[in-house]
């Protein structure tokens, strides 16, 4: 590390203070912490949700799973599939009906349909598992920044928790937006220059294909079916338990569902999701090609390849950039995973403050206080889930091989549970609350259950598991305690969507949302074709 580089890196970070700290005065209640005053623009909101699901930690994680990791390689493309189909579902069920509820937190949504005290215990879920989440990514930040520059990790666990917590106790949403932009252009920058760099360092295509073990280049896992197999990544966890993850992940974390009810619209909701949709695959595709060059780059370099520890396969892109790449274009590219990293983390602070404000100080605590007191407990509540995700981050690396997989088995227990929640609010008229509780108890018991006593079941169905079991716990003990018809204005139907899509924009959807029920075939159908012109 050259003083330029420490330059670039120092600079980047009192940018994002100082920018901050311009967006703190223009903020008066918490409709404008939380949610940017609803006047988010859509690409801006569209940018920031794909900054923070693709951020440090698929930098640093994903081309190591594809380069090193046992079991892994193209294979990780197959994360991609579902995701088309997850978000096309949100626009077209759950978008609607939060825009019509007009939401702060989106648990405020099952106490409308529900009661408050449903509304309590998943919002709860929520908080634990973001925070556990978001404890892995302060872990992952610091990965990069003890194996670049040798500071201790537990120092560099406070350090980059504490600058994170306190940029976004000043900038709230629009910080966390308006950064993620800029976060996102840099993100992109730094996986070109690392792969052009590792690219010239390994001799070009002919050695890229030559030197990679062939189990590297599979792409689809077509017989791997991840029941007792031990596979985790087969083709239809991948699609089915896939499909779960992403359509919970998008619509009933907040961290994610933030921005779509920060549009002001529902056709900007949509169009942000949108352009998640279809940008996400190129992106990913992107970080596993760096992955395989610099995995040829590994095996090429026995004594670079001696620095990464065999349980940490983690510190290979880190350790890259520190040892092979010139000053300058080291700390451009560590910003870019700074970037990245702090993309994720505000925004998960921000829903976590807002979840604890709006369902559970607001709601159970201090019903009456005031907008200035309300205010001013958002920034404490950003400041408490700081501090505790820091301490999360210290339990963050003992839970699996690569931090990714953590964060995605962490999730992958409430995911599916959560999920069937709202679909038992919005599309059954007959559950109620003492149900839905029982079934999302039941359904993350499960999930428990798979992940102690069958681990040779892939983590990928637990979305799927949870989900089911906790509508048919859901909505058996719903039908065995009757309760009143659900309000209608709280359930889903075809013309709540319409009526929303026809009063801003003449365009009709529908070709939209067959481009993409098209476009998972067209991402299978690309990915095989990498695997096989691999092979030739």
């Amino acid at each position: 590390m050259t003083l330029w580089d420490w330059g670039i890196i120092i600079g980047y970070l009192l940018g994002l203070l100082v920018l901050s700290r311009c967006l703190e005065r223009q903020q008066a209640s918490i409709e404008d912490y939380y949610l940017g005053g609803r006047r988010l623009r859509w690409w801006s909101a569209g940018l920031s949700t794909m900054a923070t699901q693709l951020g440090a930690v698929s930098f640093i994680s994903a081309p190591a799973f594809v380069a090193l990791r046992p079991g892994g390689g193209l294979i990780w493309l197959g994360y991609e599939f579902a995701v088309p189909l997850a978000l096309l579902f949100l626009m077209v069920v759950f978008l609607p009906v939060y825009h019509r509820a007009r939401v702060l937190s989106i648990s405020e949504y099952l106490e409308k349909r529900f009661d408050a005290s449903t509304r309590t215990v998943v919002s709860l879920m929520f908080q634990v598992s973001r925070a556990l989440a978001s404890g892995v990514t302060i872990f992952a930040l610091a990965i990069v920044l003890s194996a670049t520059i040798g500071i201790p990790l537990e120092v560099t666990i406070l350090m980059t928790g504490l600058v994170t917590l306190l940029y976004d106790a000043w900038g709230g949403m629009k910080a966390v937006v308006y950064s993620d932009v800029v976060q996102m252009a840099i993100l992109v920058l730094g996986i070109f220059l690392c792969g052009v760099e590792a690219y010239r360092f390994i001799g070009g295509w002919e050695a890229l294909w030559s030197a990679l073990p062939p189990e590297r280049l599979e792409t689809i896992p077509w017989t791997a079916h991840g029941f007792g197999d031990g596979e985790d990544f087969g083709f239809w966890p991948l699609l089915v338990g896939g499909f779960f993850l992403y359509a919970s992940y998008y619509g009933c974390d907040q961290s994610q569902m933030q921005r779509e009810i920060s549009v002001g619209h529902l056709d900007d909701g949509r169009r942000s999701l949108l352009l998640n949709a279809i940008a996400r695959f190129p992106l990913v595709l992107a970080y596993c090609l760096m992955g395989l060059l610099i995995g040829v780059y590994v095996r090429q370099h026995a004594e670079f390849a001696a620095r990464i520890p065999a349980d940490r396969v983690d510190h290979m892109v880190p350790l890259f950039i520190i040892h092979a790449l010139p000053p300058g274009v080291t700390g451009l590219i560590l910003i870019a995973i700074l970037a990245a990293a702090m993309s994720s983390l505000d925004s998960a602070l921000n829903s976590l403050s807002a979840a604890t404000l709006r369902d559970v100080y607001q709601r159970h605590v201090n019903p009456g206080a005031s907008e200035r007191e309300l205010f001013h407990w958002s920034k404490r509540f950003t400041i408490l889930w700081g501090t505790l995700c820091i301490g999360f981050a210290f339990l963050a690396g003992h839970v699996s091989g690569t931090v990714i997989e953590a964060i995605n088995k962490i999730g992958s227990v409430f995911y599916g549970p959560i999920l069937a929640t709202f679909l038992l609010g919005m599309l059954t008229r007959r559950a109620n609350g003492f149900g839905a509780k029982l079934g999302v108890i039941a359904g993350v018991a499960a999930n428990l259950f798979l992940w102690v006593e069958c681990p040779r079941v892939s983590w990928l169905w637990w979305n799927a598991i949870g989900c089911v079991v906790a509508l048919g716990v859901g909505y058996g003990f719903s039908l065995w305690r009757s309760a009143a018809v659900a309000p209608s204005e709280t359930l889903w139907r075809s013309e709540t969507s319409r009526e929303f899509s026809e009063s801003r924009s003449s365009r009709n959807w529908r070709w939209r949302y067959m481009g993409l029920l098209l476009y998972t075939p067209l991402m299978i159908g690309l990915t095989a074709a990498i695997g096989t012109l691999a092979h030739r």
